[in-house]
C-alpha cells in the first residue's frame, strides 16, 4: 500500500559518466581507423583515374601515329607522323578523301594529381627520361605531380 504524497521509486535515466566514456572511446578508435582507410581509397581512386587519363591520351596519339604512317593524315616536316600539339587531338585532323575531321579525343582530360589539364610532354626526338619539351612533336605525355604514389613510384614516372 501506497501512502499518500509518495510515488513509486523510478530507476535513474540517462547515462553514467563510465558509459560516456566507454561510447567516446569506441568512436574515437573507430574513427581512427576510418580516416586513412579513407584517404586510402581516395588515393588509390585518383591514381585510377591518372592510368585511365594516360592511356586515353596515349592511345590517341598512338592512332595518330598509326593513320600517319598509312598515309591517311598529311604529316607536318619533323613530326615523324606525331601530332604537333595535345590540342591537335581535340582539334581533330583531316583525312585523305574525306570531308570530316577525325577527332582522337573529346578534351584533353585533367590531371588528378594536380587538378589540371597541364601535362609534361616528350617528343620523339627526346630523351626518354627528358623533362623538358622539344616541341617538334607530342610523342609522350605524364604528370606534372611531384608526389609518390602507393606504390612507391613517381606520378611523372607512369
Amino acid at each position: 500500500m501506497r501512502l499518500r504524497g509518495t510515488s513509486p521509486r523510478r530507476p535513474p535515466r540517462g547515462f553514467t559518466l563510465a558509459e560516456l566514456v566507454m561510447v567516446v572511446a569506441l568512436i574515437s578508435i573507430l574513427a581512427a581507423v576510418a580516416v586513412p582507410t579513407g584517404r586510402f581509397m581516395v588515393k588509390r581512386e585518383r591514381e585510377a583515374e591518372l592510368r585511365l587519363a594516360l592511356r586515353l591520351m596515349r592511345n590517341a596519339i598512338d592512332e595518330h601515329k598509326r593513320l600517319a604512317d598509312q598515309g591517311m593524315i598529311q604529316v607536318d616536316l619533323g613530326t615523324e607522323g606525331y601530332p604537333k600539339e595535345l590540342e591537335v587531338l581535340v582539334e581533330g585532323v583531316d583525312i585523305v578523301g574525306q570531308t570530316v575531321k577525325r577527332k582522337f579525343l573529346r578534351r584533353i582530360p585533367m590531371d588528378p594529381m594536380t587538378g589540371k589539364a597541364e601535362w609534361g610532354l616528350r617528343s620523339y626526338q627526346d630523351e626518354p627520361d627528358s623533362r623538358s619539351w622539344g616541341r617538334q612533336n607530342v610523342y609522350d605525355v605524364y604528370s606534372l605531380s611531384e608526389a609518390t604514389a602507393l606504390d612507391g613510384s613517381k606520378y611523372r614516372d607512369w
